[in-house]
């Protein structure tokens, strides 16, 4: 009975604190603070390269805010190279099995600091070995890569596909979509398979393409795209650019510059004013177009999304 059990007037406070914060807590249906040293949650980012919406609405599904997207072209613009978290992924559509121009540049000049990398690379038809092709890309760049998938969409290339047929298909987006949530969720160390045959088939189509390895689709604009006088000089294609390639003159408007071929400007104009040249010494352009009336966009994204992501 005569053991000392008075506090101190400091830690009569400091009870007194904690007493009041759960009850506060407890009032509005939360937990009770017990330590000021809560785990935080991973910060995640996403660097995304989109022309028609397809990896900007893939992306947006794999964070929680729109704070964590960081579009390639403005990063690019910004002179930015310099990123870290906890976890980065990159989105990108694939051109001929391969990333675009400016993404196989981007990663070679970046660095990434995350305990998690990962890679999500979209395509309509054919992936063929473009896993591979990443993986030695960003290998090389000291950017190696612990996931790497392929996400199945509808296809942008005019040459060979009809818009208005390719928006019917059921590529099984969202049910796909989940099981990549559901793998970096697990921070899954996985490279998607690539089978012989389809190292193969990529090989093929660069034979016939005539396009360098190292360098992926970059051509000139001026040489492949023309714009007829559907034009009513709304601006859509100087904004939606990753390259900044076109722009207003006194004759209205005027393109050149490299292309990625990203088809950004033709699938966006509002007027379908920007056409797909025909050349039969071309292969590239020997086909022309299947559907000049037909177009797409993501149906989830904006012209505005597009503005904002690539806008020069």
């Amino acid at each position: 009975m005569g053991t000392d059990k008075r506090i101190s007037r400091r830690e009569a406070l400091a009870r007194m604190g904690r007493m009041v914060a759960g009850a506060a807590a407890s009032s509005i249906g939360l937990p009770a603070l017990t330590s000021c040293a809560e785990k935080p949650q991973k910060k995640r980012i996403i660097l995304y390269f989109t022309a028609t919406g397809n990896c900007l609405h893939a992306a947006r599904q794999l964070v929680e805010s729109e704070e964590q997207l960081l579009s390639i072209p403005q990063m690019v613009k910004q002179n930015r190279y310099e990123f870290e978290a906890d976890e980065i992924g990159l989105v990108y559509p694939i051109y001929g099995h391969m990333p675009p121009n400016m993404v196989r540049n981007f990663i070679k000049k970046a660095k990434l600091k995350a305990a998690y990398k990962f890679a999500v690379l979209t395509y309509g038809a054919r992936k063929c070995d473009s896993v591979e092709i990443w993986n030695d890309i960003s290998s090389k760049a000291g950017n190696k890569f612990d996931y790497i998938t392929t996400l199945i969409m509808v296809d942008n290339w005019l040459p060979n596909f009809d818009m208005n047929e390719q928006i019917k298909i059921d590529k099984h987006i969202p049910e796909n979509l989940r099981q990549i949530t559901e793998d970096l969720s697990q921070r899954r160390h996985w490279h998607e398979p690539v089978s012989e045959e389809e190292r193969q088939m990529h090989a093929g189509f660069m034979a016939r393409s005539g396009l360098d390895p190292e360098v992926g689709f970059l051509k000139r604009s001026e040489n492949y795209f023309v714009v007829t006088k559907n034009c009513i000089d709304c601006g859509a294609c100087t904004d939606v650019c990753p390259r900044g390639n076109y722009e207003f003159t006194s004759n209205g408007i005027k393109m050149q510059g490299d292309c990625d071929f990203c088809f950004a400007c033709i699938q966006n104009c509002p007027q379908k004013a920007i056409q797909f040249k025909k050349n039969d010494e071309d292969p590239l352009l020997a086909n022309g177009e299947r559907n000049p009336n037909a177009r797409y966009r993501n149906e989830y994204i904006s012209l505005v999304d597009i503005k904002r992501a690539n806008r020069q």
